[in-house]
């Protein structure tokens, strides 16, 4: 039953000779609640219960193994299949708990850099499965903010994230506002389109490198939807209200780091109401190129802001616990 919205857990209940009512008391159980058993549904009925277990399980699974930082934090591992697992990480910052959700089992985007491309494609996750990374962590009750970063790329399989954005936003499901909620992708068209006309949820695009022939040598992707057709697209939309519009940037020494590069990406953005995140690069192996020295970055993030583009550099999280996105899944595949 979980990842099926409100409405769907009425007309499930209904086809099992239950009142409609009985579907909005399962979506405050599963949604609100965060019941995890049949047993804590208390107001519902034994017999009830008996006719939906005959046909429908609940859908949570426990994670199946995390690790904490000394930072705090968290990183969670989830079995999918007997054979597959996929990452949820929890970031606390003073009075935020953010949560990074996967999407998919591996990636089919083949970024030189990512882990998780390394491994591949081999499934998408259902909305059960999305849903499932929020509600079985310790956490699930203090989360703030959650951002679709974790492994796969979220429009690659975006009838079941939207699905699951769908149950976080319904008033009868998390009540969670869309602005709690950050997609991040490639840039994947025309699915991007359609994203941002169905949703008001915030955008990040995987940026990492503002020419294209550059671009195309670490991420496959900019040859089937370059990136300044992804640019061009979002330059259409209005992002100075509710909704916000940033780009990721992982420095790599010697690759992206440059006075020519941070031009480069003053003239891309130029004009366009953003924000631009630095990413320091965590080390993974068989991979040639370093983050940058601090020195280096704080140019590179000055030259930007001088110019008009506001740009941080984000604070690096996790680095002892496996940090690179599908290291921990990676290496439980492997055993």
């Amino acid at each position: 039953m979980l990842g099926k919205s409100p409405a769907e857990l009425s007309a499930l209940a209904v086809d099992c000779g239950l009142k409609p009512f009985v579907g909005r008391q399962l979506a405050g159980w599963l949604y609100v609640k965060r019941a995890s058993s049949w047993d804590a549904m208390t107001n519902i009925s034994n017999l009830s219960k008996a006719r939906l277990q005959e046909n429908f399980e609940l859908g949570t699974s426990a994670p199946v193994s995390s690790v904490t930082s000394v930072d705090g934090t968290s990183k969670y591992l989830f079995a999918v299949n007997e054979k597959e697992s996929v990452e949820a990480v929890v970031i606390p910052d003073e009075d935020r708990r953010t949560l990074c959700v996967s999407s998919q089992i591996g990636c089919r985007m083949g970024c030189r850099f990512c882990m998780t491309g390394r491994q591949g494609w081999r499934g998408n996750l259902d909305a059960a499965d999305i849903l499932n990374q929020f509600i079985s962590i310790p956490q699930s009750e203090s989360l703030t903010n959650a951002v679709f970063m974790g492994m796969g790329e979220p429009l690659d399989n975006y009838a079941q994230v939207r699905k699951a954005i769908g149950v976080l936003t319904a008033p009868d499901g998390f009540g969670w506002s869309p602005k709690r909620i950050t997609l991040s992708t490639i840039g994947v068209l025309p699915v991007l389109k359609t994203f941002l006309d169905e949703e008001r949820c915030h955008l990040a695009v995987s940026l990492h490198n503002p020419f294209p022939e550059e671009r195309l040598e670490m991420m496959p992707v900019q040859k089937a939807w370059p990136l300044e057709d992804v640019i061009s697209l979002i330059r259409q939309y209005d992002f100075t209200g509710q909704r916000r519009v940033s780009f990721e940037y992982t420095m790599f020494a010697g690759w992206n780091d440059s006075k020519r590069h941070a031009d480069a990406l003053i003239r891309l953005l130029g004009g366009l109401e953003c924000r631009v995140n630095l990413i320091r690069f965590h080390k993974i192996p068989d991979f040639p190129y370093d983050c940058p020295p601090d020195i280096r970055m704080e140019e590179f993030k000055n030259r930007l802001n001088n110019h008009g583009i506001v740009c941080t550099i984000r604070a690096s999280r996790g680095e002892d616990i496996l940090a690179a996105c599908g290291m921990l899944a990676g290496r439980h595949s492997q055993q």
